[in-house]
């Protein structure tokens, strides 16, 4: 009687990761986070391949094997600023709007194994991914796709505070105190009104930072602008000279979304980025020459810019820890059968401050913005409440440093091995 022949067990699907938006201080933990999760379950998930600039490289079939990075690599990523694979500002129309994407993307991960697709972004990459989960129903093809929070704006609903704001946060409280410091040292005869500028487009919670600077055992005068509240110039020359002439300085730290009651930026360009968002200028010289030429107050102004989401050197370890374990919940869900959802951080309490990983469905994540809630801004729209403190001062908390050499951080450059092309049409976007 003939041996009856074992029938191979077919491979294990293959993941896709890959990040997008604007990049942070700790999105690659959360990359971490994933890519260490997913190689403690080879029997499951095969590789992980990264898609290099985004979204992009699934389009582009520009894959990176992350198999061929050293475990002491990929654990340095985690200390380790901005995006290691690069990252793109490019969101999916709707399958109606733009099939050959979609069939695309298909095609891209039929051709490399892949089952599963961790999308690390902001809001518009919560909606790309929550289309790319709806390709299992709308095509047929099996496809799980998970999404990783992160933005530095922390304006994700659902979950409690967003990976990468704690650390933009820490970094722009403390930058605010330590400006405030210099700028009241030269008061006198100098310097009387330091003017820093945030990102945030429609919410203030980067600008709201700026009022941890102040507290009981460091006063200091600071006037915030938030998206959130109608610029009101009066209101706020008023306020800028009462401080000067009480303190003998002042310090602003103005969102770059401070609008006029129109709705009008204060640093509208008229330009449009890649998701139709107006261009943003510089608000801090608005306000900075506005003060000069009304109160006739010595000024300097700041950009804080790149430098808030990239001070990995002044990152909060509480964000640290969540956007690993944000990157790793990702994995775990989608090993127990999940799609189509985000893993949210849960606030238990906030003394002592305590967190749990929860999850939330992608339809009611994409596109939705979260604004500073209105008991967290001071009555009088230049500051925040103490509620607005107990919220933010446990998602700064901690310090993670780097490893240093010769005085500087020392982080990881990946090598970033591209995964031979299988497909011979190419794809251009």
């Amino acid at each position: 009687m003939a041996a009856k022949k074992k029938t191979a067990k077919p491979a294990p699907k293959n993941a896709f990761y890959a990040q997008s938006g604007g990049v942070t201080a700790v999105i690659n933990a959360s990359a971490c986070g994933v890519i260490e999760t997913a190689r403690k379950h080879k029997n499951k998930i095969g590789k992980v391949y990264a898609g290099r600039n985004g979204i992009i490289g699934a389009l582009t079939e520009d894959l990176i094997d992350t198999s061929k990075e050293s475990a002491a690599s990929i654990r340095a990523l985690r200390h380790t600023p901005s995006g290691a694979f690069g990252s793109c500002r490019y969101k999916l129309k709707s399958l109606e709007q733009n099939r050959r994407e979609y069939e695309r993307l298909i095609e891209v991960f039929e051709a490399h194994n892949i089952g599963y697709f961790f999308y690390n972004g902001g809001g518009d990459s919560a909606d790309t991914c929550h289309k790319v989960s709806q390709l299992s129903e709308q095509t047929g093809y099996p496809i799980q796709a998970i999404h990783v929070p992160k933005t530095v704006d922390n304006d994700l609903p659902i979950t409690d505070n967003c990976p990468g704001f704690g650390s933009v946060a820490k970094y722009i409280a403390v930058s605010t105190r330590e400006a405030s410091f210099d700028v009241a040292s030269m008061a006198k005869t100098s310097t009387k009104v330091f003017v820093l500028e945030v990102m945030g487009r429609h919410a203030g919670w980067i600008a709201a930072a700026g009022g941890l600077a102040s507290d009981k055992d460091t006063p200091i005068p600071i006037l915030i602008l938030f998206p959130e509240v109608e610029f009101d110039q009066a209101k706020f020359l008023k306020k800028v000279d009462e401080n000067v002439k009480k303190f003998g300085y002042c310090t602003v730290v103005v969102s770059e979304g401070t609008h006029w009651p129109d709705g009008r930026f204060l640093a509208e360009t008229g330009l449009k980025d890649a998701f139709g968002h107006s261009q943003l200028g510089g608000a801090a010289p608005v306000v900075a020459n506005m003060i000069q030429s009304e109160l006739g107050h010595k000024y300097h102004w700041g950009v804080a810019d790149y430098m808030q989401r990239a001070a990995r050197h002044i990152a909060s370890k509480t964000d640290v820890d969540q956007a690993y374990a944000m990157g790793k919940a990702a994995v775990q869900f989608a090993l127990k059968g999940e799609n189509a959802i985000m893993p949210t951080i849960d606030r238990k309490s906030t003394k002592p401050y305590k967190w749990a990983v929860g999850k939330a469905p992608l339809s009611k994540v994409a596109n939705v913005e979260k604004m500073m809630p209105n008991n967290f801004i001071t009555k009088d729209g230049f500051g925040i409440t103490q509620a607005c403190r107990n919220y933010l001062t446990p998602l700064i908390k901690g310090e993670d440093y780097p490893p240093y050499k010769d005085g500087l951080p020392k982080y990881v450059r990946l090598k970033n091995v591209a995964v031979p092309k299988k497909l011979k049409k190419k794809f251009e976007v």
